[in-house]
């Protein structure tokens, strides 16, 4: 069993549990909390996280592949037997339970929510990423050599910057002051406003990323059963979204991920083998691509290629890059209910490597074989009704369970910040809170589903879902905040900071003069985040153009209908 709180206990007293505050008197989101306080705290939890007995029961690959048991070791033994600890916890507002939950009782409750494991997040991750198939359709739009560059790169930043994600949560959370979300990130660096402007993205990401596998599985699911209304299918997945979406905690996911991970490689295996054996889907190429059997023999290309319209359709491509390897944006989420943190880089390295050695492989396989034929999601450019029919079943189950997780972290993310903090809901531990949740989750998948059906072009609106969210929580964000952090921290003189047993935090400056100071501390490392967080941003920009360019003349020639009876892709 792990040591309980008072293991830290100096002097008789553990001093995370010190100062003028108690625990349950302080807000989540408190401006009043300084930086340096959330730093003072985070190290004493990184210093008791070592005590842990190791969460790694994983030695080696295979082993990791092999299996996703978490155990749970907190005590919780002290916990108050109605469970106000943990509501508490969850809330991050106690003022009805303060008289009731003890400060250590609040430590254990905060700990006890925390039971991944760094295998089980390895599934999460690469079932939250993992998502090849766009990628044949991305080298077709930029050629073998662009594609595989970029792609190599965009997989080097991603793990990059789910690094500096990793290294600001180390930095910043504490069961004093859990941090559970990108927006808490952002607010601890630079206060509400980024703090809005993060949780707005976010829910858009995550609603739309719901729709988008909403809107791919009823393209799937007309492609098994034409004589079923294209809209009507999309309302089945919905359906049964509403109906998975009902798990509420991520380690109750992990199975799930675990299956989503080998049902992608089964449909990866699938689909390679069909390709070298059987001729593309012409159909569903001319209403996707507007490029049909009439244009010629397949062909490749080591550049851009002849049908290219120059920079709109480079762009493109390079959103697909960028959809496929988003996932950052719930990276707090996961590594929030891990028992051991630290040990989040052990499932990123894996993860990220894995993912980008698969786009690889199945993108350049794919692309040989049917060239500027191969549609977005590639296996439902099979011509073959058997493999067309298998590929959509597994895919559209392993697609499925990627949305479940979205809609699980996007309605937690709604409940903590609308619901909790605005119309002050109860925490999701309680009768109630469980009760909303229920509620919440058909309306967030109907939701998904209106919004998405409406444009149901998949790969430019998915290039815009990229542009406008996904590159900014992958390749924006982390730069920025991670240079914010950096400068807040080595900004720090010696004899300043907080002071657990007065409660407040000393500085001997403040303003451009403190700043200054942060900035020249590793300038060259705090150079390169600025310039590749703005480098993201002017790439955002630039990938909205494109993909509303590609949707207005996809809407002219007629490829794109919203709630028709009619499937986008056709038949098959």
């Amino acid at each position: 069993m792990a040591q309980p709180a008072a293991a830290f206990a100096l002097d008789g007293g553990d001093p995370r549990l010190s100062g003028t505050t108690r625990l349950t008197e302080r807000k989540l989101h408190d401006p009043l909390i300084t930086f340096e306080e959330y730093v003072y705290f985070a190290k004493l939890e990184r210093e008791y996280e070592k005590s842990l007995p190791s969460s790694g029961q994983y030695t080696s690959l295979k082993s990791v592949l092999t299996r996703t048991t978490a155990t749970r070791t907190v005590d919780i033994s002290s916990l108050a037997a109605d469970g106000g600890a943990t509501k508490a916890t969850e809330a991050g507002d106690a003022s009805a339970s303060s008289a009731l939950v003890t400060d250590d009782e609040w430590h254990n409750a905060s700990r006890a929510m925390r039971t991944a494991t760094w295998g089980a997040v390895f599934y999460l991750i690469t079932t939250d990423v993992l998502g090849p198939y766009s990628v044949p359709w991305a080298l077709s739009q930029m050629g073998y050599g662009p594609g595989a560059v970029l792609y190599t790169i965009f997989g080097a930043l991603a793990g990059y910057t789910g690094y500096q994600i990793w290294r600001m949560f180390l930095l910043l959370d504490s069961s004093r002051y859990p941090l559970s979300s990108f927006g808490t990130i952002a607010f601890r660096i630079y206060g509400s406003w980024a703090r809005h402007i993060v949780n707005v993205l976010q829910t858009l990401q995550l609603i739309f990323n719901v729709g988008l596998i909403v809107i791919s599985n009823g393209q799937g699911l007309y492609q098994i059963q034409p004589k079923i209304c294209y809209v009507v299918c999309c309302v089945i997945w919905t359906v049964l979204g509403m109906v998975l979406g009902q798990v509420r905690t991520l380690q109750r996911m992990g199975w799930l991920a675990n299956v989503a991970i080998w049902i992608n490689v089964a449909v990866m295996i699938l689909t390679m083998a069909m390709v070298t054996r059987s001729s593309p889907n012409y159909t569903a190429s001319l209403n996707s691509n507007g490029r049909g059997e009439d244009d010629g023999p397949i062909r490749t290309y080591g550049s851009a290629p002849p049908y290219s319209e120059g920079f709109k359709t480079g762009i493109s491509g390079l959103m697909q890059a960028v959809y496929s390897y988003g996932g950052q944006l719930i990276f707090c989420e996961f590594i929030s209910e891990m028992r051991r943190p630290h040990d989040f880089w052990k499932a990123l390295v894996i993860a990220e490597a894995f993912i980008t050695a698969v786009y690889l492989f199945f993108g350049i396989f794919v692309y040989s074989f049917h060239g500027q034929y191969v549609i977005n999601p590639a296996y439902q450019g099979l011509s073959s009704q058997v493999a067309l029919k298998a590929g959509n079943i597994l895919g559209l189950t392993s697609a499925l369970l990627a949305a479940a997780l979205y809609s699980n972290i996007g309605i937690k993310v709604i409940y903590s910040n609308v619901l909790v903090e605005v119309f002050r809901a109860p925490p999701l531990s309680s009768r109630v809170g469980k009760l909303l949740w229920v509620a919440l989750v058909p309306l967030y998948w109907s939701l998904a589903f209106l919004l998405a059906a409406s444009i149901p072009n998949f790969p430019y609106l998915s290039g815009l879902v990229a542009a406008v969210c996904i590159l900014q929580f992958t390749y924006t964000f982390p730069p920025l905040l991670m240079l914010g952090a950096d400068i807040q921290y080595h900004a720090i003189q010696e004899g300043e900071g907080f002071d657990p047993r007065t409660g407040t935090t000393t500085r001997r400056d403040g303003g451009w003069t403190r700043w200054k100071r942060g900035i020249k501390t590793y300038w060259y490392v705090n150079a390169w985040n600025l310039v590749l967080g703005l480098g993201a941003l002017c790439t955002a920009g630039l990938g909205v153009y494109a993909s509303v360019e590609g949707l207005r003349a996809a809407f002219a020639v007629g490829r794109s209908t919203s709630f028709s009876c009619k499937g986008p892709l056709g038949s098959g």
